[in-house]
């Protein structure tokens, strides 16, 4: 552990500094490190930050705080993923408010080829049950990872129809890995962790709060490349993680239910607004996602992106004739552009998913 990775742990621990800011804090001074070590004057100047925020940023406690979230991933066999990590999920990685940090517990990986988000009323009906299943057992042939909220009603049974089928599936909390809510639901829990797992951005020991369930939907629209809303009324959680994928550009798709019944009133007018195709079957889904039945990993390439700024464009550049990484020193040889600047430049390209560093001040762009 790297002492800028605690100091990125810490600076998710502090309150009222979300994802969005802790990038913007880390663009604007080059480190997380810098951030807690920066005069609180000159926080207050930064755009977005005022008394409270830069006040907090300013305490050490956060820092030691963030070592004993280090010891309790150790004893809960949790693994701390950071945003610049390899084993942080790609999908995840483009949405822009993506966490700094996940945490994992569980076998699986979350960065699958094919990944489905199944969510769905808390109160689902028998049909609303068996078309979940019906759904899972129809994408055997394609092995996606299932992704939902491990909460009452569609969210559980997808994970249970999951586990019965074979496939991988992780449940996203609004908690810490070792607060199963609803506890009801600690059986199934474990039995993921062996195939597919658990995950949060949520640091262990931490107990659920209301704010924190639309803020978890964002990850189970993030993780996956379609939403399929089974069951849902006009209101609801289901609804805002097919609004949140759609804000994501991702597909979201529904079950079309009978006129007059609560829990197909929100699937029905996402389909009539136009923001959500209808699910007919796998078949559908998948030219939907151009799938296929032999890939099994999607080739990712590096097209250099039209608006980068003249000295991103430079390291682009250099980073493109060194396919196989190219050390910071070199790198900063090369474009003639400071340590300083670009470390941060460096940074704001691995955020967007473009460049990924390697061990010994190493990087290169991802393909």
């Amino acid at each position: 552990m790297t002492e800028e990775k605690l100091y990125q742990l810490a600076l998710q621990l502090v309150p009222g500094v979300g994802p969005r800011m802790a990038r913007m804090l880390i663009s604007h001074l080059g480190s997380a490190s810098s951030i807690f070590k920066t005069p609180k004057g000159k926080l207050k100047k930064i755009n977005g930050i005022g008394e409270k925020t830069a006040e907090a940023l300013i305490q050490a406690d956060f820092l030691k705080e963030a070592e004993k979230v280090l010891e309790r991933c150790g004893k809960q066999d949790t693994e701390a993923i950071f945003f610049t990590d390899e084993a942080y999920p790609e999908r995840l990685k483009h949405i822009y408010d993506a966490p700094l940090i996940i945490f994992k517990k569980g076998d699986g990986t979350l960065d699958t080829a094919k990944a489905v988000a199944i969510v769905g009323t808390r109160s689902a009906t028998d049909y609303g049950r068996e078309v979940t299943r019906e759904i899972i057992q129809s994408l055997i042939p394609y092995n996606p990872l299932i992704v939902s909220g491990l909460a009452y009603g569609i969210d559980i049974e997808a994970h249970r129809a999951a586990l019965d089928n074979g496939l991988p599936t992780f449940g996203v909390m609004a908690s810490g890995t070792d607060v199963i809510y609803p506890s009801v639901h600690k059986h199934t829990a474990l039995k993921m962790l062996e195939k597919g797992g658990l995950v949060t951005e949520y640091a262990p020991g931490t107990k659920p709060e209301a704010s924190f369930f639309p803020a978890r939907n964002r990850i189970i629209a993030g993780l996956a490349e379609a939403v399929i809303v089974v069951e849902a009324a006009s209101r609801g959680g289901a609804l805002i993680t097919a609004e949140i994928a759609n804000s994501y550009d991702r597909e979201v798709l529904a079950i079309p239910g009978n006129l007059g019944n609560s829990f197909s009133e929100g699937c029905n007018k996402l389909i009539e607004q136009q923001k959500a195709h209808i699910y007919t079957s796998a078949e559908s889904l998948a030219s939907l996602l151009n799938w296929d039945l032999t890939s099994s990993t999607k080739k990712k390439t590096a097209t250099k992106p039209p608006a980068l700024s003249e000295m991103a464009s430079k390291i682009w550049d250099s980073l493109e004739k060194q396919p196989n990484g190219i050390h910071l020193d070199t790198l900063s040889w090369n474009t003639q552009i400071p340590i300083h600047q670009l470390a941060s430049e460096l940074l704001n390209l691995e955020f967007e998913g473009f460049v990924k560093s390697l061990p010994g001040k190493q990087f290169k762009l991802i393909r």
